[in-house]
């Protein structure tokens, strides 16, 4: 999704960021005890290749295959640019393949365990769409197949695709809170008609302090997903980070709502849509839109390290000192959760009144210019 028409839409979008801010607020408040789980620093990625086509400059979806990377953009104005891309391992455009018809906003992808490609046409910007869809595309076919769904209660936007090892999408929506929600099909998808959807689940994201350009909106929302090559982990990302969960017994959405992630700053990406992991499964792989940086900027695939599991702990750990009491568990840790509870009020509380006031400001703003 292009930011600007995600922040600046004109009075209907500042009266919305009032609200984001507001629920924003609202969900610290309840949540006063986390602190932020990483300490947001991290380091770049490696620069893997530079995608030089002109036309995919919007890059919301990406995923990788023996011989390179599947790209799709978000913006549905250009025809040139509605396309499925196959780049080759130097990110040069191999083949591009058309849609039957228009996309309205496709925002991400995964691939299956039998290789088929499927793209998410699930962008809502302005929430008033009355079906999303899914474009699923076969080995080998040159024209992919239109699945649209229905959510079971209101529009959402929604930017994040995962496909389980059924073969079963679980969309996840955007958010603005911290906290996403999970939607699968109640039937299997079938052309030609609408299917229901159903809520699964819910997941709140952990909070840190990495830097990007979107500050702690852009830390709370989810741009993008996939799934490890051999299907044991999952990775969701933010505008910030990367949070990879163990997916256990092939459980994709237990994973997501009970499981711990394992943070990877993704730090300063200018507008970071689309994770995916290597072939291999050892890295994490990004790429940014570059149509609202400066003249000359190319999307640049970046490589991150996978983060590993926990090993089990010895027995000879398991008999060591116990920690203070001010120390944190390792999985309160890694879920924001440090053992200064007065501290973690006080930081909650002034986080609360500043988005208040800044919820406040826009409101005046928006008042002010009617």
């Amino acid at each position: 999704m292009r930011v600007r028409g995600w922040v600046t839409r004109g009075r209907r979008v500042r009266t919305t960021a009032v609200a984001t801010l507001v629920a924003g607020a609202a969900s610290l408040a309840v949540a006063v005890p986390a602190a932020p789980a990483a300490a947001g620093a991290g380091t770049a990625g490696d620069p893997v290749c530079e995608i030089r086509d002109e036309r995919l400059n919007e890059l919301s979806g990406m995923v990788t295959t023996d011989d390179g990377y599947v790209v799709v953009n978000d913006g549905a104005d250009d025809e040139a640019r509605r396309r499925i891309f196959f780049l080759d391992e130097r990110c040069a455009v191999a083949r591009a393949v058309s849609y039957p018809t228009p996309p309205r906003d496709t925002e991400d992808l995964a691939v299956g365990r039998d290789g088929t490609i499927w793209v998410a046409d699930i962008g809502d910007n302005d929430r008033n769409r009355e079906t999303i869809a899914l474009w699923r595309l076969a080995p080998g076919a040159d024209r992919p197949v239109l699945h649209r769904m229905t959510y079971p209660d209101n529009p959402h936007d929604a930017e994040a695709l995962l496909i389980d090892a059924s073969g079963r999408p679980l969309i996840i929506t955007k958010g603005g809170s911290g906290t996403v929600v999970l939607y699968a099909p109640t039937t299997a998808l079938k052309p030609g008609a609408t299917t229901p959807l159903a809520s699964v689940g819910k997941v709140v994201l952990p909070s840190t302090t990495t830097s990007n350009p979107y500050s702690f909106l852009g830390r709370s929302v989810v741009t993008g997903a996939a799934s490890a090559p051999d299907g044991r982990r999952v990775v969701l990302r933010s505008y910030a980070d990367a949070f990879e969960y163990d997916v256990t017994g092939d459980d994709l959405v237990g994973a997501l709502t009970s499981g711990t992630p394992r943070i990877t700053p993704l730090p300063d990406e200018p507008q970071g849509e689309s994770i995916t992991y290597s072939r291999d499964g050892r890295s994490l792989l990004t790429v940014s839109e570059s149509a609202d940086q400066p003249a000359g900027t190319r999307p640049t695939i970046l490589r991150y390290p996978a983060t590993v599991a926990p090993a089990a702990p010895s027995a000879e750990s398991t008999t060591a000192a116990p920690p203070s009491p001010a120390a944190a568990s390792p999985a309160a840790q890694a879920a924001g959760i440090g053992g200064g509870q007065v501290w973690s009020l006080a930081a909650g509380a002034g986080t609360l009144l500043a988005l208040l006031a800044v919820a406040g400001l826009l409101w005046r703003r928006h008042t002010d210019r009617r």
